[in-house]
């Protein structure tokens, strides 16, 4: 019997930090499931990849996306409202990973139907401690949709 092939679990990372996503990339790059990462640095390049407009019209759809708030040219906050507002993008979980531990980000998130809402840590150990354990729970233990990829908009 030949092996199954394993399917890459699609990642969507939606953040302008260099710093952030490089210890983001760092910390998936051991993970026990087959990831692939998109990195996209402002709203506006989120979004159109997510509708698979212009230079995206092939882009394949992510199973989950880790998005920060505080995003340049398009914020996070219309960013997360446009996505669970469209068909079929309501369905990808969305991850809020951001610095904003201001109550009204919270509430705002999720009224907008984020996920969850995370803040990140400020220490490096602790920033890898959070995107591992995001990675174990939507990634090893959640049931993620299989997110519609031919022609589906």
């Amino acid at each position: 019997m030949v092996p199954e092939l394993v399917k890459p679990i699609e990642i969507l990372l939606i953040e302008d930090n260099p710093g952030d996503v490089r210890l983001t990339m760092e910390a998936l790059k051991e993970a026990k499931v087959v990831n692939h990462l998109t990195v996209l640095k402002d709203g506006e390049e989120a979004l159109t990849y997510l509708r698979r407009q212009g230079p995206y019209a092939h882009a394949t759809r992510p199973h989950l996306i880790l998005l920060d708030l505080n995003l340049p040219r398009k914020d996070g906050r219309e960013v997360l409202a446009q996505i669970k507002a469209e068909e079929p993008l309501k369905r990808i979980p969305v991850v809020v990973l951001t610095t904003s531990e201001d109550e009204q980000d919270v509430l705002k998130s999720y009224n907008l139907h984020a996920n969850c809402y995370i803040t990140k840590p400020v220490d490096l150990d602790q920033f890898i401690r959070v995107v591992r354990s995001i990675e174990d729970f939507w990634l090893g233990i959640v049931v993620l949709p299989v997110p519609p990829q031919n022609g589906a908009r």
